[in-house]
């Protein structure tokens, strides 16, 4: 499932080619790049912040009080809508125009790093998610910190699946399929389980069955991409198996039908991320939460899921840097990282601020900080979005065209290696 804040990142091959005369490279391609200290002391000046939806809604009456612990700073805050951030980001570091920070998506910190700063030692990547972290990571340089968080985890009627005659939340790849036919084929459903058969995104979506079974997308030096191993094969044979079965839909749910079908039965189990929560809770009514779970997602050799959500970075041509790498640290402490759950429902990075329990003790919400700790992002190279683009059409004709996945990743092999990784 896609989140509704986020638009699919166009390729953005111009940008890449603007912003690698920003930074320096060595003989084997990688990045030049050092922090430099914060300046210490109350921060001062004036520091502009582009955020995206929502987030750039309420992140002023939240910044009240950063200004009132730093008397003589200023925060102005642009709220950028989703589906324009890409080409205004683009538009401003080829013209110097850039903000002092920026909420950045997870998957456009390869396309844009050139610009950024990379992180001050002061501050500590350990207190926060690994797998957020590595979303910061760009040729082994972390720029910036995670934001907020998201995961994608399995829901599941549990009173529908009661009635097929399964009690146990599915823990394996076996489990998750038994349990889907199940809900077909004893509790009534249309399809025993929602998933994208194609479109935007939706190569995304296979992601963490290809993680969980062993696949990487790049070697380990991060210079050439491995999409057609045996592990991604089999990883995309089983997810299509759910088409071919008849046990998913072809039919991709758009807008508010995802809900509408997990709440009516038709279409009772599906893989999205904490968003789903409030949403299903809104569209079942009074009582509803107690007839669904939330449950980590199964397991092959590991139970490893997908990361997103948002990091904070601050540019290099930042007239404000060190204020503006100060209020990247303040937004950054759990006790904030809170208040800010509390406001948005957006999940902290910080492991520690899900102790409070405000989410320790919300049944469901615990699940998403369990699986948060066994997690990968996709890589962070400069040709990522367009990679991605082409896995969508290849998923699709795998669903709906009759290419065999083998077939399909080694057609989505040959086109990564002609794009390359932007190294």
């Amino acid at each position: 499932m896609i989140h509704p804040k986020a638009a699919k990142a166009a390729a953005v091959g111009l940008a890449a080619a603007l912003l690698l005369t920003a930074c320096g490279r060595d003989d084997n391609g990688a990045a030049k790049e050092s922090s430099t200290p914060v300046a210490s002391g109350p921060a001062t000046g004036t520091i502009t912040l582009w955020a995206q939806g929502s987030e750039g809604e309420a992140l002023p009456e939240l910044l009240k009080e950063f200004e009132a612990e730093n008397p003589g700073v200023t925060v102005n805050v642009t709220a950028i809508p989703w589906n324009a951030a890409l080409s205004k980001y683009q538009t401003a570091i080829a013209g110097g125009t850039v903000p002092d920070v920026a909420q950045m998506g997870t998957t456009w910190m390869g396309d844009f790093s050139p610009a950024f700063e990379p992180t001050p030692s002061e501050i500590d990547s350990s207190t926060f998610f690994p797998g957020s972290v590595k979303s910061t990571e760009v040729e082994g340089t972390s720029y910036g910190v995670p934001w907020y968080v998201e995961t994608r985890v399995v829901y599941y009627r549990t009173d529908l699946a009661e009635k097929a005659g399964i009690d146990k939340s599915p823990e394996t790849w076996d489990d998750f399929k038994n349990l889907a036919k199940a809900l077909q084929e004893k509790a009534g459903a249309q399809y025993g389980v929602q998933m994208p058969p194609g479109g935007a995104d939706s190569y995304q979506a296979t992601l963490p069955f290809q993680w969980s079974n062993g696949a990487k997308l790049l070697n380990d030096d991060g210079t050439k991409w491995t999409l057609d191993t045996p592990e991604a094969a089999e990883a995309l044979k089983f997810y299509s198996g759910f088409f071919s079965e008849g046990i998913a839909s072809k039919t991709v749910a758009t807008g508010a039908t995802a809900e509408t079908q997990f709440v009516d039965g038709s279409a009772p189990m599906m893989i999205s991320g904490p968003w789903h929560v409030g949403l299903l809770n809104k569209a079942g009514g009074e009582g509803f939460a107690e007839k669904y779970k939330v449950v980590p997602m199964p397991k092959a050799k590991t139970a490893t899921s997908f990361v997103g959500g948002s990091n904070l970075v601050v540019f290099k041509k930042s007239k404000n840097r060190d204020a503006a790498w100060e209020l990247v640290q303040w937004l950054s402490k759990p006790e904030v990282q809170l208040k800010w759950y509390k406001a948005t429902g957006d999940l902290p990075s910080q492991e520690s601020a899900w102790k409070d329990p405000s989410l320790a003790g919300d049944s469901k919400l615990a699940v998403f900080g369990e699986q948060l700790k066994t997690t990968n992002n996709p890589p962070s190279v400069e040709t990522w979005t367009q990679v991605a683009a082409a896995a969508d059409s290849e998923l699709e004709q795998v669903v709906k065209g009759g290419k065999t996945p083998e077939e399909a990743l080694k057609s989505l092999q040959q086109t990564a290696e002609s794009l390359g990784t932007g190294k």
